[in-house]
Formats: C-alpha cells, sequence, structure tokens
C-alpha cells in the first residue's frame, strides 16, 4: 500500500493534512517530527509532508527533521514552518518580519508559477491562507520561486530534480481557493500514487490480521452504541464470530431512552451481547469532581474496571476492543500537538489493563471513513449516520460538578433539542447538535415569581470530518421553539443560550 509520511511539528492543521491526503486514496500518517531516521526507512513512504507549527526554525530549540530525511531521494513538501525548515535545513536563510507589512495571516491574493508540478493546471493567481510571521530571506541553492504574494515574494519554492517543494502557506484549509488541487498534484504528480487506499481494501486487510492476531482468543467489545463501536462489533463479528462478546455498560450518563435503544438494535444480533447497568458506580466516582480531564480519566478507568469484571464471568476473555478513531488519538496529544482533550479511551486509560492486548482496529481511520467501512460491512444507514456521541456521554456536557438531577434535568433539554431538529428535517444536515447544562444560574421571572436556574446551551455544527467544525445557521424559529419548550418542560432552568463558536477556536464538545 502508498503511504505518505506527515511528520508533525506542532501546527493547528496538522490533523487537517492528514484528511485531505485520505480524502485522495493516499494512506498517510502523522508521526512526530523526531521519527528516527530508521523508522521512516521502514515506514517506506512514498512522499513526506513537513506541517506547519508554532516555532521559528532559527531558534536553538526548534524542532527539527532528522538530516537524513533529505537523502532518502522521496519527495517532501514542507508547509508553512515546514517550509521554512526546509530552507534553512538546505543552507536558506529565514528571519523575522520586522516589518509588520512582511507578515501575513488570512487570505492572501498569490500568484503561481503554473510550470511548477504542485501548480500545474490551475489559475495563476488566487487565494491562499497564510499565518507566517517569518519568512525565507533567501532559498536554498538549486531551488527557484515558485509563488509570490504582495508582502512575499517567497512564498512557494521547488527543487524540482530532488523532488523539494515549500509552500509558505496552508493549502489544506478550505480558504486556500485550489489547496485540494496543489496537495493532490503533490501526492499524483510529484509522489506518483496511483490512489490505492480504499475502504473495501482497509476491511478485507483487517479481517485478516485481526484473524490471525487473535486466533483462538476470546475478544470482549466496549460497544456504546455509537457509530464507532458498532462499526468495530460488525468487523469483529466477521473476522472472529462467536469469540466476540460485547459489553453494553450503562453509566447511567446516556441520552433519554438510549440504553433501551441500543439493547434493542444489538441484543437479537448473532454475538454474545451483555448489558451491564453501573450507573450508581459511575456517579459515586464523579461526586465533587469538575475538572473536564479528571472526568474523563475516572470514567475512562472506571470502563476499564466494568470490563475486567465481565470479562471474569465470560469467561478467560484475552482481548479487548475498543472503538478508538484517530481523532481521537490526535486530540490526546501526538508529538508536538498540544492534548485538546484526553480522550476516555486513549488518555483516560489506567496504566494496569487486565487482558493481554487491548485492539483498536479503527484507530487510525477518521469519522467518515468509519461510516464508509459501516457500509462496506452492510450496516444499515441508520446506524452507520447516526449522531455521535462520546464515550463518557452527558457527564462532559455537564459543566462543573456531575449529579443525578442535573443529568436528569440536561436529558430531557438534549431530547427535545433533538426531536425539534428531527421535526424540522435537519437531522441529516447537522453533523452534531445537542445541548450543554452549563453552571451558569441567573435570575429570571416565570408566572409571577422569581427563579434562579440555570441555563442550557445548544450547539450544532457542520463538519465534513470533525477536526474542524462550523456552527450551524439553525432557522431562528426552530430555536424559538426549543427554547419555548425547554424552559417550560424542563424544571430548573429559565434561560436558552446558542453557541456560535466554530471549530478552531472552540471543540465540539464543552469538556
Amino acid at each position: 500500500m502508498e503511504k505518505i509520511l506527515i511528520l508533525d511539528f506542532g501546527g493547528q492543521y496538522n490533523r487537517l493534512i492528514a484528511r485531505r491526503v485520505r480524502e485522495q486514496h493516499v494512506y498517510c500518517e502523522l508521526h512526530p517530527h523526531d521519527m528516527p531516521l530508521d523508522e521512516i526507512r521502514r515506514f517506506d513512504p512514498i512522499g513526506i509532508i513537513f506541517t506547519g507549527g508554532p516555532h521559528s526554525v532559527y531558534l536553538a530549540d526548534s524542532p527539527k527533521a532528522d538530516p537524513g530525511v533529505f537523502e532518502l531521494g522521496v519527495p517532501i513538501l514542507g508547509i508553512c514552518y515546514g517550509c521554512q525548515l526546509l530552507a534553512q535545513a538546505l543552507g536558506g536563510l529565514v528571519i523575522a518580519a520586522e516589518d509588520a507589512s512582511a507578515r501575513e495571516y488570512g487570505k492572501t491574493e498569490t500568484v503561481f508559477d503554473p510550470s511548477c508540478a504542485l501548480f500545474r493546471d490551475l489559475p495563476e493567481e488566487s487565494v491562499t491562507w497564510m499565518s507566517h510571521g517569518d519568512f525565507m530571506a533567501r532559498v536554498p541553492e538549486g531551488f527557484r520561486l515558485t509563488a509570490h504574494s504582495a508582502a512575499c515574494p517567497t512564498a512557494a519554492i521547488c527543487d524540482e530534480e530532488r523532488g523539494f517543494y515549500g509552500v509558505q502557506f496552508h493549502p489544506e484549509v478550505d480558504h486556500t481557493a485550489f489547496g485540494r488541487e496543489m496537495l493532490r498534484n503533490y501526492l499524483y504528480t510529484v509522489c506518483g500514487a496511483h490512489g490505492d487506499w480504499t475502504m473495501a481494501d482497509f476491511k478485507r486487510r483487517s479481517v485478516d490480521e485481526l484473524r490471525a492476531r487473535v486466533g483462538r482468543g476470546r475478544v470482549l467489545l466496549a460497544l456504546s452504541g455509537g457509530v464507532d463501536s458498532s462499526v468495530l462489533a460488525a468487523l469483529l463479528s466477521e473476522a472472529v464470530g462467536r469469540q466476540l462478546s460485547c459489553v453494553f455498560v450503562d453509566h447511567g450518563l446516556l441520552r433519554k431512552r438510549e440504553a433501551d435503544e441500543v439493547e434493542a438494535a444489538f441484543s437479537s444480533r448473532a454475538l454474545d451481547f451483555r448489558r451491564v447497568d453501573a450507573g450508581g458506580r459511575f456517579l459515586d466516582r464523579l461526586r465533587g469532581v469538575t475538572e473536564p480531564e479528571e472526568k474523563r480519566h475516572i470514567i475512562g478507568e472506571e470502563f476499564i474496571r466494568v470490563f475486567e469484571a465481565e470479562a471474569k464471568k465470560i469467561g478467560a476473555a484475552d482481548y479487548l476492543a475498543q472503538g478508538t478513531i484517530y481523532p481521537d488519538v490526535i486530540e490526546s496529544g501526538l508529538g508536538q500537538s498540544a492534548v485538546i482533550k484526553s480522550h476516555h479511551n486513549v488518555g483516560g486509560l489506567p496504566d494496569t489493563v487486565g487482558f493481554k492486548e487491548v485492539l483498536e482496529p479503527l484507530r487510525l481511520l477518521f469519522k467518515d471513513e468509519v461510516r464508509q467501512l459501516g457500509r462496506e460491512l452492510g450496516l444499515p444507514e441508520s446506524l452507520v449516520a447516526r449522531q455521535p456521541f462520546p464515550g463518557p456521554g452527558l457527564a462532559i456536557r455537564v459543566i462543573g460538578e456531575v449529579t443525578e438531577e442535573k443529568i436528569a434535568l440536561l436529558r430531557e433539554a438534549d431530547a427535545i433539542f433533538r426531536e425539534e431538529i428531527a421535526k424540522a428535517g435537519l437531522d441529516r444536515t447537522a453533523s452534531q447538535y445537542f445541548a450543554v447544562l452549563t453552571n451558569l444560574r441567573s435570575v429570571g421571572v416565570m408566572g409571577d415569581g422569581r427563579s434562579y436556574d440555570y441555563a442550557v446551551a445548544l450547539r450544532s455544527v457542520q463538519t465534513s470530518d470533525f477536526m474542524t467544525a462550523d456552527f450551524s445557521r439553525l432557522p431562528w424559529e426552530l430555536l424559538d421553539r426549543v427554547s419555548v419548550r425547554i424552559v417550560n418542560e424542563v424544571t430548573g432552568v429559565n434561560r436558552v443560550l446558542y453557541d456560535i463558536t466554530s471549530k478552531p477556536p472552540a471543540t465540539v464538545e464543552y469538556e
């Protein structure tokens, strides 16, 4: 399988680069910038991408790649910081832009040289997304300039004989008008990719690998009923059949009627389905806890302990399977990237796990790829297209301490919002939508009396990959109906807010 290696230098768009490469049917992985040269050779990439990052390449402590990477004979594309690193490492000069006019942030009119392979068959002038305060004052010997803007004469460089390319802008973001086409040119024209990354191939290879790995062992799957764990259940069922036991933990933090719906959907299938009611023990562990990361770690550990106990009842389960996906891994911290939030199935795992091994077959898939795999496995569209729901459940949608009363309040408000979204026919156009119980209490007037109750925030986003997202422009009439219903039907709420923040700077979830 053709592979692209993406070396991570800590930029905010790094995961999006990986997503854009996968969209072109080329497999890629994101690894720390200091990946050893021997590991890079074993990975055997057809191309390497250096990501952006917040550092300055001329500082002594700035992140660098192994110099040997330039001697591998593999095409390299540097993006933003990655472009400057490429230039600096090969004899160019990068300096800080002392003149504010030389710094560029945001949409920028850029002129291209179409004789460069990256820009072949593209307009000679279009908009790019710039984000830099340093610039290349001198390009390395053997390189030529292939793009410029009014403020930056070195917006792109290339040494096509060695297969080295650098762009000062970000082709991976939608704001760069022909960014996808530029990346495609790199992948197919420069690297010679054929596009052999498909879900049908992934399914075949995964089934074969799981059969070989598990052998005659037994597998315990943490089945939440969400898209990821449901697709994993279908994949494991095809690979190991009756050797799979699916344990559904009702941790008391699910949406209204959700536990019963999950049981109805899976208990009749040809697999060992077990429902464990553990709401009391999760709420006990969360009592008095307000810090989001601590909540996630507590829930992650408690999940494992419940699974271990259930495994003893089943009898010697060798493997624990989890529906961990690539955004979970990246957001939990990778290389120079910041820990956005520790997902309970990544950063929340305890140090000691009572299983021979943890299986995570979906670990390198993005959300939309997981849905594609589900279709390959024959799952119904109602399940494949289901609303995403975090493993920690409503606990991370209650800001502050989690109590049974708060969960009950939020569960009703959330059900109203989801019901009205469906009635309006927007349940398939909004990528994710839910209610959040804030820890804000405010004065209100209900009837002829004063109230001092909670504010509920509504969140709805549009996204293709959940790495970036834009808030949904919901009709005012819909928001009005939801607000009226929540305030009238949910005791303890006197104010409803609508979140109009995109990702970034926010995340989809609140905690």
